[in-house]
């Protein structure tokens, strides 16, 4: 009964914000969620007011996080692999960017469950919200998440578990991506590795009518000839696949 209501103030919520109801994935939201608590600007992270150049959409590759971190990520409650939404982040018109602009707030609970199948975690909305969010003016969370969560219902996502079977590269993956998007080209996004290889984000290149454009020369991001591992998910350390075996062992390097 408890995730029945809690799944109708979910989709009553979206409704009321202009969100699709597929603008974000599907997932079985906790009945109780953690409460985030509330973050700023620091000695290593200092506050920038900039002005608003482009954006990035950043998205995470959820099998990969959650090898990382089963505990934090809501990975128990996912048994599909994909992309989940790291989040929208203004930027500025050279290399830097705005960040920690205003002070926030602790996130309302019902703004952490409308959004947490997108992003399955409280501290990390709050975190996304207070760092670049409070940057973009006149939005309150609910419209920065409403934005974030279209923009990422909008991606289609590729099926990068079928590639991870065979040798892959940067510009392959890219190019698997733009494929199945449409009006996407390779070089409207970066991808991102961990020092092993293995994928980990992908950022899209977004300019300030939030339209996809080329990535900037300056952000960065793994080499076109880089090699890219892809993890396809399992639990114990086994790349979990369709096949079954010694090949279902391997870590996709071939």
């Amino acid at each position: 009964m408890r995730q029945a209501m809690r799944l109708g103030l979910t989709m009553l919520f979206m409704a009321l914000t202009g969100v699709r109801a597929l603008a974000a994935p599907s997932c079985d939201v906790p009945a109780s969620l953690a409460t985030p608590h509330t973050e700023g600007p620091s000695d290593r992270e200092k506050q920038r007011l900039l002005p608003i150049g482009s954006y990035t959409l950043s998205l995470i590759w959820l099998p990969q996080q959650c090898r990382n971190d089963r505990e934090g990520f809501g990975c128990d409650n996912r048994r599909t692999a994909g992309f989940v939404l790291h989040g929208l982040w203004p930027d500025g018109k050279d290399k830097d960017w705005p960040q920690w602009c205003k002070p926030a707030d602790v996130l309302p609970a019902a703004t952490i469950s409308a959004h947490y199948c997108a992003t399955p975690s409280s501290q990390l909305l709050q975190h996304e919200w207070s760092k670049h969010g409070t940057c973009m003016d006149g939005y309150t969370p609910e419209r920065y998440f409403a934005l974030s969560n279209k923009l990422f219902g909008d991606f289609i996502q590729p099926k990068l578990r079928s590639l991870s079977y065979h040798r892959q590269t940067v510009a392959s993956v890219q190019k698997a991506i733009a494929d199945v998007n449409p009006g996407m080209q390779p070089d409207m996004m970066r991808l991102y590795l961990d020092k092993k290889g293995w994928l980990r984000e992908v950022w899209l290149c977004l300019d300030t009518r939030f339209k996809m454009q080329a990535c900037p020369a300056h952000q960065g991001g793994a080499k076109p000839e880089d090699q890219v591992l892809i993890w396809r998910g399992g639990q114990s350390g086994r790349n979990e696949s369709a096949e079954s075996g010694r090949r279902a062992s391997h870590y996709a390097r071939y």
